[in-house]
């Protein structure tokens, strides 16, 4: 493979505003929806089908979601139904109000299998609390006790706070598909890692390729490990994703993510992808030449310091990151008496 264009362009430098949609590409709309974190949006995009709307992906499931979407449909998206929804991964700010679609607009949804599955799946975990199991594998991480109490005592996350109900069925979207939209015929292509089986899209009549969270431009997605899967080695998955789609990636292809602008670059962003986190094991094999916690990682790993509306995301990372050493045999570990998991890059 020749060495990738080392730069990123952007080719559309403003974003939609709240009800606005941009035509990046013909038949092709961007749209965004709020998000009430650091992470302040999530892009979403209607293709013309013609006689109706395929959309792809939604945002949180809120009222002022719906309005949005509302607007959009009595606005840029006026005149024609929505007949399809495809969403990417089954992250609650993809396919919140996916059910919602489904369910008040008639739409069908596309997804793929372990999406959905775990989208119905978290549907139905509503906590008041921290279940034993969380707790216990925070501890494993090495939260710090101030965290903790605090945790302790407040509601979690819930996924059914911000996703709608999904109903029954779905179509599925396999690797290698092919699929017709918007006069365009999409290869579908999964990674893994920041989500289990996350299609990407990637068009043979022009250059344009749906990245979702698969393909970001100026931000890394978030590889986490969780207490539904404590011994997961996502980071594996990650990068043998990113090494996969490099394949398919052309430095004139129009990248349109879930997060943040557009992009052109794909090869030299992909190689990115890849070396941000070989960097960040190679930094963490010499800081755990004395053990320490997951949670002690956070300035080796992200080389900032992280606050507490970050705390959450940086530990999962923090977690997949020394889990991934352990799993390809370069670290070991230790329980500490706490429960916590003493992670340690020496003699293995």
């Amino acid at each position: 493979m020749d060495a990738p264009s080392p730069r990123l362009c952007y080719p559309f430098e403003v974003a939609p505003s709240e009800g606005e949609a941009i035509e990046v590409a013909p038949g092709i709309f961007w749209m965004r929806l709020p998000l009430p974190m650091k992470l302040d949006h999530v892009n979403v995009y209607a293709v013309d089908e013609g006689d109706s709307w395929t959309l792809i992906d939604t945002g949180f499931n809120s009222r002022r979601g719906r309005r949005i979407w509302q607007k959009l449909l009595n606005g840029p998206l006026a005149g024609k139904p929505v007949q399809r929804v495809m969403v990417t991964h089954h992250h609650p700010d993809h396919i919140g109000m996916a059910g919602w679609l489904q369910s008040d607009f008639d739409a069908e949804l596309w997804t793929t299998r372990t999406a959905w599955l775990f989208a119905r799946m978290l549907m139905l975990d509503e906590q008041d609390r921290p279940t034993r199991e969380t707790v216990k594998f925070w501890r494993a991480c090495g939260m710090e006790p101030r965290v903790l109490e605090k945790r302790l005592q407040e509601r979690p996350f819930n996924f059914a706070d911000v996703v709608a109900p999904l109903p029954l069925g779905f179509k599925r979207l396999k690797e290698a598909d092919s699929i017709e939209m918007g006069g365009r015929v999409w290869d579908v292509h999964m990674g893994n890692g920041h989500a289990p089986e996350h299609a990407t899209f990637w068009s043979r009549d022009d250059n344009l390729v749906i990245g979702g969270d698969q393909l970001l431009p100026s931000i890394s997605p978030n590889i986490g490990v969780y207490a539904t899967e404590p011994e997961a080695d996502p980071l594996a998955e990650w990068l043998e994703s990113c090494e996969k789609l490099r394949q398919f990636a052309r430095d004139d292809q129009l990248v349109l993510p879930g997060h943040k602008l557009p992009f052109t670059g794909l090869p030299f962003r992909l190689h990115q992808l890849i070396e941000n986190h070989h960097g960040a094991l190679a930094r963490l094999q010499g800081f755990l030449k004395t053990p320490r916690t997951a949670a002690e990682c956070f300035q080796t790993l992200f080389k900032r310091s992280i606050g507490e509306a970050e705390y959450g995301l940086a530990l999962v990372e923090a977690m997949a990151h020394v889990q991934h050493l352990y799993v390809s045999g370069h670290a070991s570990r230790t329980v500490r008496s706490d429960g916590a998991y003493l992670w340690h890059c020496g003699d293995v």
